[in-house]
């Protein structure tokens, strides 16, 4: 692989790793989580708006078009931010959103019918396992909440993945210009009615918080994504995806720097066979 794409991967795996300090960073500064979401989901439509120019695509796509948009545009980023906004510890959630390889592989075999070897069945195992051994620190007693959203935001970034694979002949731009409509709205309303004052609430978001946002919007979730799109003319998901995995060892270290989390024993051993039963879930067939 070229340095150029090495230094690709590298970046789309600091990126990912950044949104959950970031975000928590935003949410400490009293963002509601759910409003959070959907400003976020609304910059990345207001960009895309004129790559999209409101075209609709053909009907075949389109009930799999929204499940993917309410998916990840709405389930992902809510439970993303509920999660966080519970959690006075960070890291076992990035670890815990590791969940969504294999909550994508089963959901696959459930929806798609395909074959789980014998040899994926055990990395699942493993990896449930290391989660529940992070389930188990003592520090984590106050975060038990915070590790349910995030298993709920894997869920439903897994079903993302699974609807995303009916989508591969539609243009990048429209995907996601449709997943910021859906995500912005239907989270604005959600937000209205259970955090409420959402005027208000919009006008206090200070300039720093504003900024964090629109990284979150234009880094993580249009930067990142695209070039891992731009990866893919290249080499085989299989080839890329792997490096997926890597990006909570950026995560949490980024956590440690802003937030001084230091990780248990615990922790460590759990999230060693987190990511590693993650990474070799990828690597066989």
């Amino acid at each position: 692989m070229p340095l150029k794409h090495l230094f690709i991967l590298l970046f789309i795996a600091i990126a990912h790793g950044s949104a959950f300090p970031i975000t928590k960073l935003v949410l400490n500064d009293s963002v509601p989580p759910i409003l959070m979401a959907s400003l976020r989901m609304g910059l990345v439509l207001i960009i895309l708006i004129p790559f999209w120019k409101f075209k609709i695509p053909e009907k075949k796509y389109l009930l799999s078009l929204i499940s993917f948009s309410i998916s990840m545009g709405v389930m992902v980023y809510v439970f993303m931010t509920l999660s966080l906004y519970h959690s006075k510890i960070i890291s076992p959630v990035i670890v815990g959103s590791q969940l969504a390889i294999p909550f994508g592989i089963l959901a696959s075999a459930f929806i798609l019918n395909e074959n789980i070897t014998p040899k994926k069945w055990i990395l699942i195992f493993f990896a449930f396992v290391g989660v529940l051994i992070i389930f188990f620190d003592p520090k984590l007693v106050d975060n038990f909440l915070g590790l349910f959203y995030a298993s709920l935001m894997a869920l439903s970034f897994a079903f993302a993945q699974v609807f995303s694979r009916q989508l591969r002949d539609l243009d990048i731009s429209l995907t996601n210009a449709f997943t910021g409509l859906f995500g912005f709205f239907i989270l604005l309303v959600v937000s209205y009615f259970i955090e409420g004052e959402t005027i208000k609430n919009i006008r206090s978001i200070n300039i720093n918080s504003w900024i964090l946002i629109s990284y979150q919007a234009i880094v993580v979730s249009l930067g990142a994504h695209l070039l891992m799109f731009y990866l893919y003319k290249f080499y085989t998901v299989g080839q890329i995806f792997p490096s997926y995995s890597l990006f909570p060892i950026f995560g949490v270290a980024l956590s440690f720097v802003i937030f001084g989390e230091v990780p248990t024993i615990l922790f460590i051993l759990g999230a060693i066979i987190v990511i590693s039963s993650v990474f070799l879930l990828h690597k066989i067939k």
